[in-house]
């Protein structure tokens, strides 16, 4: 559900603006192919046209859906001077905060376009605290503004399709672990060791 709402998201937005900048971020290429470029290559057929070089969708407006990843310090180099209308990042707290807020400073742009940063996320990863302290526990340091930050919780449970076509991944779920089976399952973020 998370993967699916980044790609409608982009696409969205792709086709209501013109020249529209998108980004989305996982931390490794396979992981992007997996969840983003293979399922958008099915939804965006006849709609925009794949680039497999430049790893990117271009719409006929002018309009892009860019793929990038970030698994070592090294590839956050690969984005500093560029400027995107709309960065998601898929997986966010598997990313490093520093990679994070360096990559978000690309979210700019002299259009008029709404600029946004968008995380999905399970509680857990390099970046479990400084997402709860954003969103779950809405401790803002001076150069934040909480306006800027809006959290919405979904649970497996929120995903009628998924629960319609696999009812049986919630037994998955329980199986897990105590303390990640009440963060993936139920959402708890004040379960981790040193939280």
């Amino acid at each position: 559900g998370k993967s699916w709402g980044v790609r409608a998201k982009a696409i969205r937005n792709c086709l209501k603006y013109r020249r529209y900048k998108a980004l989305i971020l996982r931390r490794t290429y396979p992981e992007l192919v997996e969840n983003h470029i293979n399922p958008l290559l099915l939804m965006l057929e006849g709609i925009a046209k794949y680039n497999d070089g430049k790893k990117q969708f271009t719409f006929p407006n002018g309009s892009i859906i860019r793929f990038g990843y970030c698994d070592a310090d090294k590839d956050v180099r690969r984005y500093q001077g560029a400027e995107y209308d709309g960065i998601f990042f898929d997986e966010a707290t598997q990313f490093k905060e520093e990679w994070i807020i360096k990559i978000r400073a690309c979210n700019r742009g002299k259009n008029p376009y709404p600029k946004q940063c968008i995380y999905t996320m399970n509680p857990g990863g390099e970046s479990h605290a400084f997402f709860k302290r954003l969103f779950i526990d809405k401790k803002y340091r001076d150069n934040e503004r909480p306006e800027d930050y809006v959290f919405i919780q979904s649970l497996v449970t929120d995903n009628f399709a998924l629960m319609e076509a696999d009812p049986d991944y919630i037994r998955q779920l329980e199986a897990l672990p105590p303390k990640l089976r009440d963060a993936w399952l139920h959402g708890r973020w004040d379960l981790f060791d040193g939280q």
